[in-house]
């Protein structure tokens, strides 16, 4: 069950939008780019026939069909879009609470439990030294990660990624079988030691 709320005076204005396109049959499409990142951004865009995914949840509106894609949907939980009318003629807002830091639970994507570990546990620590690790991607259940910040180039790196990195997310995420650096330390511009 999708738990988006599109309020009505939303689904009015964005069935105006779509009533000025020259396209019969255009819907939205709602999404997150970046999901599960302090980079998340949470999007509307036009989704003109034939440019449904496959994978999309639709939901019907009175006027218009919503999709969403499967990948941002864990993103979209408890999402709201509104519109408001103000003097300069309205503001469509989107609120997203779970777009930097989806709701996780043991059927959640291993690429959302190790950006939860990471943005939750893992880079509070390291912003101190003004650091972070981000994830670049998950192969065969190995998280392919990037330092970056005052922790690219920086002599412990290796000692916080065995030590901290890879101890804390393989207690937390049992499939995880390992992680890998792929961070080029010989840039000591920014680092912090």
């Amino acid at each position: 069950m999708l738990n988006i709320n599109i309020t009505e005076s939303a689904q009015k204005y964005l069935t105006e939008l779509l009533e000025k396109q020259d396209t019969k049959g255009i819907g939205i499409r709602i999404f997150v780019s970046d999901p599960g990142t302090p980079k998340a951004e949470t999007c509307i865009a036009y989704c003109r026939p034939g440019e449904e995914k496959e994978d999309d949840i639709v939901v019907d509106y009175t006027d218009f069909q919503a999709h969403f894609g499967q990948k941002s949907l864990p993103f979209l939980e408890d999402a709201k879009v509104d519109y408001s009318d103000d003097k300069f003629g309205g503001q469509l807002t989107i609120r997203a609470p779970n777009s930097r830091m989806p709701n996780i639970n043991d059927d959640s994507p291993i690429e959302d439990k190790i950006n939860y570990v990471l943005h939750s546990e893992v880079n509070p620590g390291l912003a101190s030294h003004g650091g972070s690790i981000s994830l670049e991607e998950v192969i065969d259940n190995i998280a392919i990660l990037k330092f970056g910040g005052g922790c690219q180039g920086c002599g412990s790196a290796d000692v916080t990624l065995k030590e901290g990195v890879e101890k804390t997310m393989m207690e937390k995420i049992p499939e995880l079988k390992g992680i890998k650096d792929i961070t080029d330390h010989t840039d000591k511009s920014k680092a912090y030691m």
